[in-house]
């Protein structure tokens, strides 16, 4: 089937209006993309961030009127817009996004595989992991920087803790290298759905791996390793807890913060770890801690 893609230049203010009009003009989807190479680094709990300026594209049957529906379209926002009509090619977009995913060697050992795609190294501790529920497919820098620092731990007999699990790639793959059992907390009863069926996707028995919303941990668990990739503010509010979850002589792994930020998150958990060099990729930084006290 051929589509037809309009494409509508916008405001962030404005975005939703013309999605919605969009939406009820017969579009079958509706993306939105950076105008202007804005980076969001870091969005506020609960903040669903956009660009100040947008790019909207939406797909439509191949016989669309492209004058009526740009008419229409105007008198629904009740503006005039920037329009351009593009003739797509045939393609299954249903399977289209996959293209832009491919297996990602995390360290010496671990790679993260698509499951469409046959690991590159069968002998390599592969993790099969698609792009789901949660945040977490390996390519951002803040887990690929978790996973690299991972692969090169002796996680043998561990209880690691993965504190604000999302898609529970990090817990899986401690399981993968070694682990013993998982703890995985978020705050998303969505993450730990997604945490719970990629574990099964990876063989991993149900009983080493227990997924808690934060409320409901167990106030006897304790983790040799804490893995925490959430963001600078909450690594900052968490550092009782999470140096409370961790054991003498344990280590941490803090990532999800900005290369600026290290001393602001470093700072809370100073008196009871002690700090290796910080690992960056991207202006985004990883610190990893052994506890001491």
């Amino acid at each position: 089937m051929q589509w037809l893609q309009l494409i509508v230049a916008s405001t962030r203010d404005a975005s939703s209006v013309i999605e919605d009009a969009l939406l009820e003009l017969g579009a079958v989807s509706v993306t939105l993309e950076d105008a202007a190479d804005q980076p969001i680094l870091e969005p506020g709990v609960g903040e669903t961030p956009l660009w100040d300026n947008c790019i909207i594209k939406a797909l439509f049957a191949d016989d669309t009127d492209t004058v009526q529906t740009g008419a229409q379209l105007e008198e629904l926002v009740a503006q005039s817009l920037q329009l351009s009509w593009q003739q797509l090619e045939d393609k299954d977009w249903s399977q289209e996004w996959k293209k832009y995913f491919s297996p990602m060697k995390c360290g010496e050992r671990l790679w993260i595989c698509p499951s469409w795609i046959a690991p590159p190294d069968p002998e390599g501790i592969n993790l099969s992991l698609d792009p789901g529920l949660a945040f977490g497919t390996g390519s951002h820098p803040t887990t690929h920087l978790c996973l690299r620092w991972l692969d090169k731990q002796d996680l043998s007999g561990q209880t690691v803790i993965d504190y604000g699990c999302g898609s529970g790639i990090l817990g899986i793959a401690a399981l993968l290298l070694g682990a013993k059992k998982v703890i995985a907390v978020d705050n998303d009863p969505q993450a730990l759905l997604a945490t719970r069926d990629n574990a099964q996707r990876n063989n991993i028995a149900p009983e080493r791996i227990s997924t808690y919303l934060p409320e409901d941990l167990p106030k006897t668990v304790e983790g040799q390793t804490m893995l925490a990739n959430i963001l600078a503010a909450p690594l900052i509010e968490l550092a009782p807890k999470l140096t409370t979850l961790t054991a003498t002589n344990g280590l941490i792994c803090l990532s999800g913060l900005l290369e600026h930020q290290i001393s602001a998150v470093s700072q809370p958990y100073l008196a009871n770890f002690n700090f290796d060099d910080p690992a960056i990729e991207s202006e985004w930084a990883q610190l990893a801690a052994r506890k001491t006290a």
